[in-house]
């Protein structure tokens, strides 16, 4: 039995999904433990190139069961538009499973989440508009809806209404929003319908029917029957809600902490927990970003990389490789081992820049770590080591010793700053172009758990 929680190390985008479908393969059990799709995943292999949104990235083998734990927040017609979408590329989607502690995204939060980002104007958070932070906050306010409720028709309706009464009185009053005129006013309308909400979410609910079970229950049994479960995170650790850059975070946890919550397993039960992180670094939404380039540099990363995000399209903020950043991280995840994915994007750059700690160009302090003040770390600036670049095109290197010296030079400078091995680096998005260092671990050795799990059912 193994517990592997995948992890991102920087601000997301990482190549998490990429990485854990390369590791399902082996695995029993994935759980997608936190956000919602607000941030996708994309996949790479044999059948094609995904776009995942809310699915965990394991969907693709066939013998690996995938559960929607509870620590996401669903948007169930969405949910069901992926599942349309896979099931025209010739995926059934029988071995997903959601929990049906997970709580429902509706309508209002994104209408909410819209016009939140509207109100704050110069100073906004550049959130995806996909209702994930209202529908947090509505969890934790304990006024949430969740899919054990979205197939109770009676129950759900009656929730719904009261949580519309609400949203109403949030988005007339405080918003001053709904009136003549308003941009938004069909959108408003629309959100706030009870019949027309109620039909859609029901309709979805229905659907999504035969996949909720007790989330807990079906992760207890695969821990009791000696599973290889893989907990697969969204975002970064540098979004995360306590960690990362208040306020531009997400509303959940995206390190390991937040994996036993999310998932429903102690905390003790991890095994491993290998960190994500990409050989230089994107961001999508505002807030500080140190090494962020904003020149020609910048823009050919983000168009040899294909920064663009998953679920949004937006163009990714693009900068060299921030080890203060990822050693920050490596401190509160606890990583086993680093990933290093994407290294390939950096072919046939005669330098390679590193920032190895941060000038506070206002007192001349060095910064060896991410300060809690966001003031303070917007003003910091990354101090660099300059790296030699290999200008040769490794996308066919599928061992360790076949990358160039220079290549190998630069993963093992990283991993050094870091202070935790970098046991997987991909040069390419296919699942073959995954290269596993030396006297790394490729996946548990122990044998495959049986696939007779019995689940409860919601």
């Amino acid at each position: 039995m193994s517990v592997i929680a995948v992890v991102g190390a920087q601000w997301g985008d990482e190549g998490k999904g990429r990485v854990v479908d390369y590791l399902a393969r082996d695995a029993d059990l994935v759980v997608r433990y936190g956000g919602g799709n607000n941030a996708g995943h994309t996949v790479v292999n044999p059948h094609g190139q995904f776009k995942l949104h809310l699915i965990p990235s394991g969907i693709f083998h066939p013998s690996t069961r995938n559960l929607l734990g509870n620590g996401v927040v669903i948007n169930p017609p969405a949910l069901v538009r992926e599942l349309d979408d896979l099931a025209g590329a010739g995926f059934d989607c029988g071995n997903l499973f959601i929990s049906d502690r997970a709580h429902v995204v509706l309508p209002h939060h994104i209408l909410i989440d819209q016009l939140e980002e509207r109100e704050r104007g110069v100073a906004r958070l550049g959130t995806t508009s996909r209702g994930i932070g209202p529908a947090f906050v509505d969890k934790v306010a304990r006024r949430g809806i969740r899919i054990v409720e979205l197939v109770d028709p009676t129950v759900f309706r009656n929730r719904l209404e009261g949580a519309l009464r609400r949203a109403r009185r949030v988005v007339e009053g405080y918003f001053g929003a709904g009136g003549a005129g308003d941009e938004l006013a069909d959108a408003i309308g629309s959100a706030l319908d009870l019949e027309r909400v109620s039909a859609e979410y029901l309709a979805a609910g229905e659907r999504l029917r035969p996949l909720v079970v007790d989330g807990q229950a079906l992760v207890d049994d695969a821990l009791s029957s000696n599973a290889h479960i893989l907990l697969e995170g969204q975002l970064g650790t540098m979004r995360d809600l306590d960690w990362g850059i208040y306020p531009y975070v997400t509303s959940s946890s995206p390190i390991p902490g937040g994996a036993s919550l999310g998932a429903g397993l102690p905390a003790v039960r991890i095994d491993r927990v290998l960190g994500v992180a990409k050989a230089y670094t994107t961001a999508v939404g505002a807030g500080p970003l140190p090494t962020e380039l904003t020149d020609a540099a910048g823009d050919a990363l983000r168009e040899r990389g294909a920064e663009y995000g998953t679920s949004t399209g937006r163009p990714r903020r693009c900068g060299w490789y921030d080890a203060v950043a990822v050693r920050f991280s490596v401190r509160l995840a606890g990583y086993s081992g680093i990933a290093l994915t994407k290294l390939d994007v950096l072919d046939g750059l005669d330098t390679i820049r590193v920032c190895t700690a941060y000038r506070d160009p206002v007192s001349g302090d060095e910064w060896a770590t991410v300060p809690a003040a966001t003031s303070v770390y917007e003003r910091l600036q990354p101090v660099y080591e300059d790296l030699p670049g290999w200008r040769t095109d490794t996308t066919a290197c599928r061992s360790w010793d076949e990358l160039p010296a220079a290549a190998r030079a630069y993963v093992e400078r990283v991993e050094g700053l870091a202070e935790v091995p970098i046991t997987h680096v991909s040069v390419g998005p296919e699942r073959t172009q995954m290269i596993l260092r030396d006297g790394a671990s490729e996946a548990p050795s122990a044998p495959r758990a049986a696939r007779d799990v019995q689940v409860g059912t919601a």
